[in-house]
Formats: structure tokens, C-alpha cells, sequence
């Protein structure tokens, strides 16, 4: 499974499968065409509709808040912290996603992260957050974390998070654009106690 997904810069990631999903597109070029999209919060790095609509058809189905939900249009489907659904036999729950100790991402808004399971293996997508009390429940074998700081966890916030989750692999985004570098992705990995992938960015 790790070799199907792919870092599209920032916090953008495609996931190839018996079907394609992104989440948070932003600054793409366009690339295969999206089963599935999914979009955390409405901040503008994450919700890009100009980007959504460069990988979306007619049958593509975008999981995301009510917020985020204004600006799309086609099969849109609104979750909020704790809901699921089930497309084309993949799994997506919505989980939470906000900050602790700033006041980019309040936990009033509702935003979110996702847990994605794809030929059995849970894919935990943690969105804009800090290391939240909600993440000792988290069950994944691959955990794609924000380490870049400023907005999300730091480097070792987002590592205590994976050794509180025991995933099978880690790997580090959010970084590299607008804030963070490989020195946060470098330092994650020094710190997180599985193996971690620092992803290339594949252009799409």
C-alpha cells in the first residue's frame, strides 16, 4: 500500500487503488481523474475547488464539512467528527481534527482528519491538529501527520502522537510550503518509533 501513495507537495496526497482518491488537493497540474476526494477544512491550502475541479467527474464523490461543502458541486457528501462512509467499497471515517494550544483550527468548527480503509489497511490522514486526546483511539497501520509546526503539530508533537498510535509506518507532510522543511520530516523520523517514508512530491 505504501507504494500507492504519492505527496503532492504540502498537505496533498493521492492514494492509487482499485480506485484513486486525493486528499486536500492544492497546486496541482490536474493528473488521473478522482473516484473519491476528500477535503478537511476550508482553509484555502486545503479546499481548492479550482484544483478539485482539475481531478473531478461526474462520478467522483467529495467527502468533506458543511463549510467546505458551500463552495463544491456534484456528488458532495457532508460529515462532521465521527461519521462514515462507505464508497466503492473503501471506508472513510471522519475524525478530529483542531488545535490545542492555538487558534488556527478550533475545535468548534468541526474540521477534520480520516481514517481511509483500503484493501484492509487503515490509512489515518490526521489533518490541521495538534497531538489531540482523540488520537489514543485511533487505530491505523499508516499515519500520514502535519510536522511542519506554526498551524499543526512540530516534529515531536507529531511524533509522540505515532508512538501513541503504533502504526506500521509514518509518514510526515505539511511541510515545505508556507511553513516547515525536510529538516521537521528528518527529525520526525529520528523521533517516531516505526519505520517512516519521507515521501518525494510527485506532480500530478
Amino acid at each position: 500500500m505504501l507504494d500507492r501513495i504519492f505527496w503532492l507537495g504540502h498537505s496533498s496526497i493521492k492514494i492509487e487503488g482499485e480506485r484513486v482518491l486525493y486528499i486536500d488537493p492544492w497546486k496541482i497540474e490536474g493528473g488521473e481523474k478522482a473516484d473519491i476526494i476528500l477535503i478537511s477544512h476550508s482553509h484555502y491550502d486545503h479546499l481548492s475547488p479550482d484544483d478539485v475541479k482539475k481531478i473531478q467527474t461526474e462520478e467522483t464523490v467529495i467527502v468533506t464539512t458543511e463549510d467546505c461543502a458551500q463552495s463544491l458541486s456534484g456528488d458532495v457528501r457532508v460529515v462532521k467528527p465521527g461519521d462514515k462512509e462507505v464508497i466503492h467499497d473503501i471506508t472513510v471515517e471522519a475524525v478530529p481534527s483542531y488545535n490545542l494550544n492555538k487558534d488556527f483550527h478550533p475545535e468548534s468548527e468541526k474540521w477534520i482528519g480520516f481514517v481511509v480503509t483500503m484493501k484492509g489497511k487503515r490509512i489515518y490522514y490526521c489533518g490541521d491538529t495538534d497531538f489531540i486526546p482523540e488520537m489514543r483511539n485511533i487505530r491505523a497501520d499508516i499515519v500520514i501527520a502535519p510536522v511542519g509546526g506554526t498551524y499543526t503539530m512540530t516534529a515531536e508533537e507529531a511524533a509522540r502522537a505515532v508512538n501513541v498510535i503504533k502504526p506500521e509506518t509514518a509518514i510526515p507532510i505539511h511541510f515545505g510550503d508556507i511553513v516547515g522543511s525536510r529538516k521537521d520530516a528528518e527529525r520526525f523520523s529520528d523521533l517516531c518509533e516505526c519505520s517512516v517514508e519521507i515521501k518525494p512530491v510527485v506532480s500530478v
